[in-house]
């Protein structure tokens, strides 16, 4: 019983492990990598814009909710034959369970914007939508590793 418990604890500290699975999106964010890269920066107005989904990878949470569910399912009854049909019935139900729960947690919002350029015509950046541009605002497209679009605060 005690093993159950220390199981089941163990592959519920896993499953919210993956909570923190989104991407950060938003245009105030820079990797530690991107700090100190030069980027070209192109002067723009935005022409439309939309919410549109961002949806993360779903790659772990099945694997990571299979093996949690594997583990704790191999300690559900008394005998080798339990044992392994709890497994495998733990690894089904907690790769599904994983999925769902990843699919949730690194699904965003962001906002689609078109933007005239003044040198490259129509351009098209997606970002998070806690800095939203308004159309027919002027702006800068910093391309880099990451496009981003900010306002143009220049006189």
């Amino acid at each position: 019983m005690k093993s159950f418990i220390l199981k089941s604890i163990g592959a519920a500290c896993i499953a919210l492990s993956m909570a923190g699975c989104a991407s950060n999106i938003s245009s105030d964010s820079y990797s530690d990598q991107q700090v100190g890269q030069a980027s070209r920066t192109f002067a723009g107005t935005i022409v439309s814009s939309r919410v549109v989904n961002v949806e993360g990878n779903n790659e772990v949470g099945g694997l990571v909710g299979s093996v949690a569910g594997g583990v704790a399912g191999s300690a559900i009854g008394g005998g080798f034959r339990a044992n392994a049909l709890g497994a495998i019935g733990g690894a089904l139900l907690g790769g599904v369970l994983g999925s769902s729960v990843e699919k949730g947690v690194s699904q965003q919002k962001a906002i689609e914007y078109v933007i005239q350029t003044e040198r490259d015509g129509l351009i098209t950046v997606a970002q998070g939508i806690d800095n939203p541009l308004a159309n027919g605002q002027k702006v800068l497209v910093i391309q880099g590793k990451t496009t981003r679009v900010i306002a143009d605060t220049r006189p």
